[in-house]
């Protein structure tokens, strides 16, 4: 029996488990660490359950005919995968450029995959087109922090601080479903006396247990914080000593403020002016207070702004570097704060350089054992890139790692769109997402317990990932295939595919930057519970709390910049009435690709609900648990309908873990952070019984339960005469869902067919089941005839539960 002491896959905490392994079993349980101090949520207790999960990829896979990704998935050696892609990119290098060839990370990445995925771009691609999913995640907030405080880091202080403020204001933020674990410090402060204040449209579980609830409309937070600061001013409430001593440009901002009085504030957002007055007092009441913001203020095409205009409040009340006090944004993804720091963007160099920095070019590149001026400049922001993926001018080859970007991208038909008109898309995970499915080559990595590295969560504290197994045969780690795939383009010597040296070169290409981790090893980590950054050298300390004394900046002020409340880009009409907000579910991380796989976790929440006020529902005739359907101006989607009397009657919620709310929302983008606009956006409601009313719509349905005998994963073979359908003269048809279930002990497939040519695969687990909404992919004209296939390995028998919904309009 081995244990090791490790880190939880999913959230920002990064909670402290132990892994213990015997006979080939797996048990997880939590650690005291300094964050989780013995606590998990649901998902980090199941977390164990992935590791040996039936669906894990543990061979590449590319199309059967090459170019035709309707053509199945077959599996494919190493050497066939990389040798494709090696030369698909040099055949497109040479005939559109460097820029043609690209790469899209993610937030979950160790440091050192996100370090080398960068370096891997800008040094073996010479490319400059690179970004990473958080950019829609951290990005608003981070631009604001640096323009006001001169450094981004989520949180400036330990989590466990929290507990000691007397007042904390949490603006779009729902730490009880997306992050447990640490609600242990907001309880602990309330019975110490704290008084918390929790800004969302819906009463959700962080909200009921608040001081004060306050439900603005979507897109106005920027408003309601220029009212707070308004207030602050007008009654006496800022720190006029702070404000000389530590900050510049606070005339401005409260010239800005003047029209923001607290009847017009609101009007503006809902909030009643009583409750204005209140917070700001308990704000500046003298004890410690936090403002704590997070992806429901950020999101929007005023993310930037709207997180300044909070800065504004707690810079003016004095609260920035007091002992308990101050700003902070809670990060989301696991490593969202260490992936934003060290390459991955568009326009940054590690150490949280920028590439357009002579300075900092020449400082990485010296580093890099390259030319500065080898290094090439900014590129696009993500969905920027992903718009114009496919184009003349875009990117032709895509390499994807980390990221299911066809369900977590705003406007997401459109992105599906895009990737469709690549010459070659490449994805790396460890199940067949979504994204994966899109592919031409899919490969095969390490999963979290299966590999070692560093990760940073929103403490700022740099944290060791252990190897607790040994990846299944045939499966490598990410810094392995990014090594032997430079090696392909003749750019190997400059890499390594060892966690360790990787970092260290880290450590030397991040010294002197504003994330520092020159003093920060793999001994240090282990003997310290982790370590904060910056730390420059090796008896440096670390840095646990930030702006005590001074700020990162030139003058060593932070900066008050002025803002101005705006209309989301899209306002609810005629036409679309209701402002859609997306989230998170308790039961679900990210795009759900690996928490959908985890029984316990997908019988608690088996699919996406919209929540909607009681009212809204009486007024399309909803009742709780019907299906309805949302409409935008980009496209549709099915939920369930979930009643609640918390949430605002003009707003509807639905949470994007499942293929659905981004193909409603609107990709408009913040002018500074280019964060999408993910928190608003106008849409219409729609029960399916009432469009059936109306557009005389009939749901049809293909399903039952057959025998099957396999005749190989890619020769998809007719199941049963009665899974056919031929959509009648005049009417047209769209799938909503398939669900099926698979009694065999290995991987099948079921194949929706059009007119005898494949149009979507369902892999379906060993002994295991899968419920899929669909994305409204094309409507199914008249004529069409519509057939479920099944693929099985050869000579595999078992019984497979088919069930195929469609409405025909």
């Amino acid at each position: 029996m081995r244990a090791t002491e490790t880190h939880c896959p999913y959230c920002a905490l990064q909670c402290g488990i132990a892994l213990t392994t015997e006979n080939g079993s797996v048990r997880l349980g939590p650690t005291d660490f300094p964050v989780n101090r013995g606590g998990l949520c649901a998902k980090g207790w199941t977390a164990a359950e992935l590791l040996h999960h039936p669906d894990r990829l543990v061979t590449p896979l590319v199309r059967e005919v090459p170019g035709d990704r309707t053509s199945p998935l077959r599996e494919a050696g190493w050497d066939e995968a990389l040798t494709l892609i090696a030369g698909t990119i040099e055949a497109t290098q040479r005939r559109y450029g460097p820029d043609s060839v690209g790469a899209f990370g993610g937030g979950g990445l160790t440091n050192e995959k996100a370090y080398t995925l960068g370096k891997f771009v800008r040094v073996a691609l010479r490319s400059s087109a690179i970004d990473y999913n958080g950019r829609f995640c951290m990005s608003s907030a981070a631009t604001a922090a640096n323009r006001a405080l001169g450094v981004d880091r989520g949180l400036p202080f330990p989590v466990a601080d929290i507990a000691e403020a007397r007042t904390v204001l949490l603006v779009g933020a729902n730490p009880a479903d997306a992050m447990p674990p640490s609600m242990q410090y907001l309880h602990a402060g309330r019975a110490a006396g704290a008084k918390h204040i929790v800004v969302d449209p819906r009463r959700t579980a962080t909200a009921a247990d608040a001081y004060l609830h306050l439900q603005p409309l979507p897109g106005t937070d920027l408003a309601l914080a220029n009212g707070l600061l308004h207030i602050a001013i007008r009654e006496g409430l800022i720190d006029d000593a702070y404000i000389r001593d530590r900050t510049t440009g606070f005339e401005a901002v409260r010239a800005a403020t003047n029209p923001y009085w607290p009847g017009r504030v609101e009007r503006m957002t809902g909030v009643p002016e009583a409750n204005l007055r209140e917070t700001a007092r308990l704000l500046a009441g003298g004890g410690p207070a936090m403002i704590l913001t997070a992806r429901g203020a950020e999101q929007h095409s005023s993310g930037t702004d709207t997180a300044q205009a909070y800065l504004n409040l707690a810079l003016a009340l004095g609260l920035i570097g007091r002992p308990y006090s101050g700003y902070g944004t809670i990060t989301g993804q696991g490593n969202g704060q260490g992936g934003r720091e060290h390459g991955q963007k568009a326009d940054q160099l590690p150490g949280y350089r920028r590439l357009d920095d002579p300075a900092a070019r020449a400082h990485v590149a010296a580093v890099w054992r390259v030319d500065p001026d080898e290094l090439p400049r900014p590129g696009r922001s993500a969905y920027e890139m992903l718009d114009r993926l496919g184009t003349d001018g875009g990117v032709k080859v895509l390499l994807v790692l980390a990221s299911n970007i066809v369900v977590s991208a705003p406007d997401a038909n459109r992105v599906a769109d895009r990737l469709k008109a690549l010459d070659l898309l490449v994805v790396s995970d460890i199940f067949l997402s979504e994204t994966a499915a899109m592919a031409d080559v899919v490969l095969p990595t390490a999963q979290w317990a299966e590999e070692e590295g560093t990760m940073t969560n929103l403490e700022g504290r740099v944290l060791r990932r252990k190897r607790a197994l040994t990846p299944p045969p045939g499966v490598r780690t990410d810094l392995e295939t990014l090594t032997d795939l430079a090696g392909l383009l003749g750019r190997g010597r400059y890499f390594s595919a060892d966690p360790r040296t990787v970092f260290d070169e880290l450590r030397r290409a991040s010294a002197g930057g504003i994330a520092d981790y020159a003093g920060i090893s793999y001994e240090r980590i282990e003997a310290e519970q982790g370590v904060f950054w910056p730390c420059p050298a090796d008896d440096h300390p670390g840095t646990p709390r930030l702006f005590a004394d001074r700020f990162p900046t030139p003058d060593g002020r932070a900066r008050f910049v002025r803002v101005e409340h705006r209309d989301p880009d899209e306002l609810p009409d005629r036409d679309y009435p209701y402002v859609l907000t997306t989230g998170r579910n308790m039961q679900q991380y990210q795009s759900g690709n690996q928490t959908r796989r985890v029984s316990a976790l997908a019988d608690a929440l088996p699919g996406p609900r919209a929540e909607m006020h009681p009212d809204l529902a009486r007024r399309h005739g909803v009742a709780d648990g019907d299906t309805v359907e949302l409409r935008s101006r980009r496209g549709r989607a099915v939920f369930r309908a979930r009643l609640d009397p918390g949430i605002r009657p003009d707003t509807v919620f639905a949470p994007f873990h499942w293929v659905g709310a981004n193909l409603l929302t609107n990709p408009a983008l913040d002018p500074h952070s280019k964060m999408p606009a993910f928190k608003a956006c106008a849409v219409a409601i729609a029960s399916i019984d009432e469009g059936t009313r109306q557009v005389h719509s009939t749901p049809r349905f293909l399903q039952g339960v057959f025998t099957f005998e396999g005749k190989g994963l890619d020769q998809p073979v007719p199941l049963d005469g009665a899974l056919s359908y031929v959509v009648p003269a005049g009417t047209s048809a769209q799938a909503v869902y398939f669900r099926g279930g698979n009694s065999s002990d290995e991987l099948i497939c079921v194949v929706l067919m059009r007119d005898g040519k494949p149009m979507r695969w369902f892999p379906i687990g060993a002994k295991s089941d899968v419920h899929i909404p669909l994305r409204v992919v094309e409507d199914l004209d008249s004529g069409t005839a519509v057939e479920l296939y099944l693929s099985a390995p050869p000579g595999v028998t078992g019984m497979v539960v088919a069930d195929l919904g469609l409405m025909e309009v």
